[in-house]
């Protein structure tokens, strides 16, 4: 136990038992606390994985790799954290369904609905009030705002473990629990670390389509090969050697969550706010494709989804479609050759060239582009192999 830490008083399981129970009358699915500190393995972990280049183009990651590795670093008058989940559950739908009916989207869990941010963040708020309030304690509030290791976090207050996927894994919610900290410099007595209940299951690290996740790596992630990643994080062409990997998978990706055995314990989620939308369950790759921004801001408005752009977007559904191997969406692909975006053209030219009948038929619909494309990622894609 770090020497920084303080002593326990005899009111801190009191004013502990009131804010739990506040935050269940919030309609926090989880709540648990612990110290304002991560261990020296979890730090070197991270240090680990920004060193080696795993997180990709996330720059910030290591610009804020200080802040990130201690929680004081952040706010160096916190004591206790609160670390609040929200449970998205999906219920008996399997988030698997899709990959089998390439003509769909298949978007992860957490995005099928309202942005998550919003239904979460004004339940703990709401909960930092309380604890402003009542204890006259000072808070801040963090919903993926700012450099918060929380998955970490959340395991040392005992609301889970980090799974060999590297994400939290719940007794009682399995994968799907959305995260959340209230810091605050009250002294709340600490919850114990849940220990990791893994074993010797490996299917996470089996399921995951492009290795970014291995059976002989657990524990490890490469986020430059993660589906999730590469569909909303990075900003650019996706590298072509791991598109036929995607699938039809536009948003996320839900495999190695979906997979594990402690989803059986999980029950669907009572939020209105976090229930998928009847469009968002299984949409039409055709129908998506023909979004401009306007029609792209308009069905994503509220949505998760809406921060990537629609040229990022529709850049996702390409790769979808070149995925297909369905000749009657080679139309839909070949009327984005003249998008004024240069990643959906480039996207477009490698869906075409994956779906014509012959490269004939191919060179007949690029053609058109050869004279005129300036764009060199445009151009890689016309001179490249599909």
């Amino acid at each position: 136990m770090p020497e920084t830490e303080p002593r326990p008083d005899d009111a801190g399981p009191a004013r502990k038992a009131a804010i739990l129970e506040k935050a269940a009358a919030l309609g926090l699915d989880a709540a648990a606390v612990t110290r304002a500190w991560l261990p020296e393995d979890t730090r070197r972990n991270l240090d680990l994985f920004l060193d080696e280049g795993r997180h990709g183009s996330m720059a910030w990651m290591e610009t804020t790799r200080e802040r990130r590795r201690d929680p004081r670093g952040l706010w160096p008058e916190a004591v206790s954290i609160l670390t609040l989940g929200l449970n998205y559950g999906p219920g008996p739908v399997d988030p698997l369904a899709l990959l089998d009916h390439p003509d769909r989207g298949a978007v992860t869990v957490y995005a099928r609905n309202r942005d998550y941010h919003d239904v979460l963040k004004s339940r703990a708020k709401a909960l930092a009030r309380h604890i402003h309030g009542t204890f006259g304690a000072d808070v801040k509030v963090f919903v993926d705002t700012a450099p918060v290791m929380e998955k970490p976090l959340a395991g040392r207050a005992g609301l889970g473990w980090t799974g060999k996927h590297t994400n939290l894994v719940s007794r009682r919610f399995g994968s799907w629990l959305f995260l959340a900290e209230v810091f605050t410099t009250l002294d709340v007595p600490p919850d114990d670390p849940h220990p990791d209940l893994c074993g010797s299951c490996h299917r996470c690290l089996s399921a995951c389509p492009t290795g970014a996740i291995r059976p002989d790596a657990p524990y490890r992630i490469d986020a430059r090969l993660c589906v999730s990643y590469l569909t909303i994080e990075h900003k650019g062409p996706i590298p072509r050697a791991l598109r036929p990997m995607m699938g039809n998978r536009i948003y996320g990706c839900d495999d190695c969550l979906a997979v594990c055995p402690w989803n059986r314990f999980a029950t669907r989620t009572p939020h209105d706010g976090l229930m998928a939308r009847a469009e968002l369950t299984a949409p039409r790759l055709a129908d998506l494709a023909a979004l401009d921004d306007a029609g792209f801001r308009a069905v994503f408005s509220g949505s998760p989804i809406k921060r990537i752009g629609r040229d990022r977007f529709v850049r996702n559904v390409l790769i979808a479609i070149g995925n297909s191997g369905r000749a009657d969406l080679l139309p839909t692909a070949g009327g984005l050759l003249d998008d004024p975006s240069p990643l959906v053209r480039g996207a477009a030219v490698w869906a075409v060239r994956r779906l014509a009948p012959d490269a004939a038929t191919a060179e007949a619909l690029l053609a058109p582009l050869r004279d005129d494309e300036a764009d060199p990622d445009v151009r890689s894609e016309l001179d490249g192999p599909p």
